[in-house]
C-alpha cells in the first residue's frame, strides 16, 4: 500500500506499529468516527478531509462549534501545540507539513459563508413534512397542497408560495376534497401554525433560489486538491431537525443527480454527518428505510458518506452495518447503559489477538482510538489501537475578519448572495384572485342599484346567486377545471418518492 492510493489516518499506538491507512478505492464504503465528548472525534474528521482534500476528493462537512474552519490556515510551528504535534509526528513515524486547504464556507442564514438554498418543490412532501413534525392526516394536507400546485403550475419556491397555496387550498376545500379526499381545516391551520414556527427559527432562509448547484459542491482548486466545502452548523443547531432535514435532503440530491460509477478509484465526494444522531432521532420507519437504502446505493455514485457520532449506537444497525471504515475513540461506561454501549461497539470490531477490544475502548486516551479500514477485496481489517495523525491545518477557529476575506475571494462570491423571486405559486395565485374579482364587484354594484339604472332595473335582472362570491366563483371555476382533466389519473401516488422531484 503506497501513499498515492490511501490515507495515512495514524500509527505507531501501544502494541503495535503500523501504519493505518484508508484506501482510496473504498473510500466510498462509507464509515464511523465515534466517542465520546472531547475524545478527538473533530480531529480525525479534520485530518481525514485533509487527505481527501490532497487527493482531490471534494468533500461536505458541517461545522458544529466553528473548529473545522481552521483547515483554511496552515498550523502554526510556532503555536503552543506545535511541541506536542510534532512528538506524536515522530512516534508514529510522519514527516509534519503545515499546509493550509481551500475552503469554502457556507452558511443557511448567509452570516458566515454562501447561502446556501434549495426550494420547497425540490425538497418535496415527504421531508418537508418532517421538518415540520406533521402528524399523519397533516401530511397528507400537505401533500395534497403540493401535487395541486404541480398539476396548476404555480411553482412552490419559498415558503410564501405555500403559505398562499395552503389559504387557496382551504379556501377551495370542497373542489379540492372532491378530488383527493377530505382536506380538513384543522389540518391546514396546523400546518400555517408550524410553518410560521419554521419561520421563527429562520427556516425561510433555506428556500428560494438561486437553488444549490451540487457541481459548485464538487469543485478542485487549481492544483487539483479537492474544495472542502464547510457548512456553519452553530447557529443551525439552535433547530436541529431543520439541520437534518437540510443534510438528508443533500444527500437525496447527491444520490438522485449523480450517475453510476460503480467503483472508482476515489471518490467524487466524501459527505461527513457530524451529530449524525439528529438523523435518526425520531425518525419513522419509511424515512430510516430511505436512509439505509441511501447509503446502501449512493456508493456506487462515487459518495462516501461518514457519521460522526458519540456511539455506534446512534447509528441504526442496518446502516451500521455498510460502514466499513472505522474509527473507534474513548467511550466511558460510568453506567450499565453506557457498558452496555460499550460492549456492543467492541463486538462490531474483528478481534485482534494482541488486546480486548472493549477493555482498550475504554482505557484510550485522547487523540487515541481502535481502526478497522477495509482492506483488499473489501475485508474489514482487524481492529488496531492508534494515535492519531496530528493535522496539518490550523486547529481550531480563525478570526472573523479572516473568514470573511475567504468568502469573499472564494470563486462562488456574488452566485448566491442575491435572492431571487421570480413567477412562482404567491404571485399566481394574486393574479388569479385579481381575475375573479370583477364577479364581485358586479354582485356589490346590482345590489347598490349603480348599474342598470336602479331599483327598476335592479328588479327586473336575475338576483345573483349568493354563492357567486369571490371565493365560490373561484371555487366553482377551479372544480370545472379538475373535472376536465379525465385523462390524469385520480390519485397518482400523492405522497411520491422521498427523492423524487416536486
Amino acid at each position: 500500500m503506497n501513499a498515492e492510493d490511501s490515507l495515512f489516518v495514524g500509527g505507531g499506538g501501544e502494541g503495535q506499529s503500523e501504519a493505518q491507512r484508508l484506501l482510496l478505492r473504498y473510500g466510498n464504503r462509507h464509515g464511523l468516527i465515534a466517542g465520546a465528548t472531547g475524545t478527538g472525534k473533530t480531529v480525525t474528521l479534520q485530518i481525514l478531509a485533509e487527505g481527501f482534500s490532497a487527493a482531490g476528493v471534494p468533500v461536505f462537512l458541517s461545522d458544529v462549534k466553528g473548529d473545522l474552519a481552521g483547515l483554511a490556515r496552515a498550523g502554526d510551528p510556532a503555536g503552543k501545540l506545535h511541541a506536542a504535534f510534532a512528538a506524536r509526528a515522530a512516534t508514529i513515524g510522519m514527516t509534519l507539513d503545515y499546509a493550509a486547504f481551500p475552503v469554502t464556507f457556507w452558511d443557511l442564514f448567509g452570516a458566515q459563508g454562501h447561502p446556501i438554498r434549495t426550494t420547497l418543490a425540490e425538497m418535496g412532501p415527504l421531508l418537508f413534512a418532517r421538518l415540520l413534525e406533521l402528524t399523519e392526516p397533516q401530511e397528507g394536507a400537505l401533500a395534497v397542497a403540493f401535487r395541486l400546485a404541480e398539476e396548476e403550475g404555480l411553482p412552490l419556491l419559498d415558503l410564501k408560495d405555500l403559505q398562499a397555496m395552503l389559504v387557496f387550498v382551504a379556501e377551495n376545500a370542497a373542489a379540492v376534497s372532491a378530488r383527493y379526499g377530505l382536506v380538513a381545516a384543522a389540518s391546514i391551520g396546523a400546518i400555517q401554525r408550524r410553518l410560521l414556527v419554521l419561520e421563527t427559527q429562520g427556516g425561510a432562509e433555506l428556500f428560494g433560489e438561486p437553488a444549490l448547484d451540487l457541481a459548485d459542491l464538487m469543485r478542485t482548486d487549481a492544483e487539483g486538491r479537492g474544495r472542502i466545502n464547510i457548512l456553519a452548523a452553530d447557529r443551525l443547531m439552535a433547530a436541529p431537525r431543520l439541520y437534518a432535514t437540510f443534510l438528508l435532503w443533500l444527500l437525496s440530491e447527491l444520490f438522485e443527480t449523480l450517475p453510476e460509477v460503480g467503483d472508482p478509484d476515489r471518490p467524487k465526494l466524501v459527505f461527513f454527518f457530524n451529530e449524525a444522531h439528529l438523523l435518526f432521532d425520531d425518525a419513522p420507519k419509511a424515512l430510516l428505510d430511505k436512509v439505509e437504502q441511501v447509503a446502501r446505493l449512493i456508493r456506487s455514485k462515487g459518495v462516501g458518506i461518514y457519521f460522526i457520532t458519540q456511539q455506534p449506537g446512534d447509528v441504526p444497525d442496518d446502516i451500521l452495518a455498510q460502514l466499513g471504515n472505522r474509527v473507534q475513540h474513548a467511550l466511558r461506561a460510568f453506567t450499565a447503559r453506557d457498558q452496555k454501549e460499550l460492549r456492543l461497539a467492541a463486538q462490531t470490531y474483528r478481534d485482534n489477538p494482541r488486546f480486548p477490544t472493549e477493555e482498550t475502548i475504554r482505557a484510550l486516551g485522547i487523540g487515541e482510538a481502535v481502526t478497522s479500514f477495509l482492506e483488499a477485496n473489501g475485508i474489514p481489517g482487524m481492529v488496531e489501537r492508534t494515535l492519531i495523525r496530528p493535522p496539518s491545518s490550523h486547529l481550531g477557529p480563525i478570526a472573523v475578519a479572516e473568514r470573511a476575506a475567504l468568502v469573499a475571494a472564494s470563486p462562488l462570491a456574488g452566485k448566491y448572495e442575491t435572492r431571487l423571486e421570480r413567477d412562482s405559486a404567491f404571485e399566481r395565485l394574486q393574479a388569479r384572485a385579481a381575475e375573479a374579482r370583477p364577479e364581485a364587484v358586479e354582485e356589490r354594484e346590482f345590489k347598490t342599484g349603480r348599474r342598470f339604472g336602479g331599483e327598476e332595473a335592479r328588479a327586473e335582472r336575475p338576483r345573483p346567486s349568493r354563492s357567486d362570491s369571490v371565493g365560490e366563483a373561484f371555487a366553482k371555476s377551479f372544480a370545472r377545471q379538475l373535472g376536465s382533466r379525465t385523462g390524469q389519473a385520480l390519485v397518482r401516488g400523492v405522497l411520491g418518492s422521498l427523492f423524487k422531484r416536486r
